[in-house]
């Protein structure tokens, strides 16, 4: 089943998200190396596609897992928690309608 999650950066995070960057990527493309990985991205501070120092307030992850456990094990695993960027995250199933 698919599964949403998304982080909320804690304030002033872009130092913090660009150290942990290269590992939280790296596990990124391994889900999407499995064909497991919908869409990933961050969500931008500002109304524009490069925030430059403005950072970003957060992230937006769809991948599947075996079930809601498995998808919360492995986002409390990932390098932008230990790393201090996100202050929360939430995972929820999500089901994919569109497209088709």
């Amino acid at each position: 089943m698919w599964y949403s999650i998304i982080g909320q950066d804690v304030p002033d995070s872009l130092e913090k998200r660009i150290a942990a960057r290269p590992a939280h990527l790296a596990r990124l493309q391994a889900l999407q190396d499995e064909g497991r990985l919908l869409l990933a991205g961050p969500f931008p501070a500002v109304d524009a596609v490069d925030p430059g120092a403005a950072g970003y307030t957060g992230s937006l992850i769809v991948a599947e897992f075996p079930s809601l456990q498995d998808a919360r094990q492995w986002a409390d695993a990932d390098p932008y928690v230990a790393g201090g960027v996100y202050e929360k995250i939430s995972v929820q199933p999500f089901r994919k309608v569109l497209p088709t």
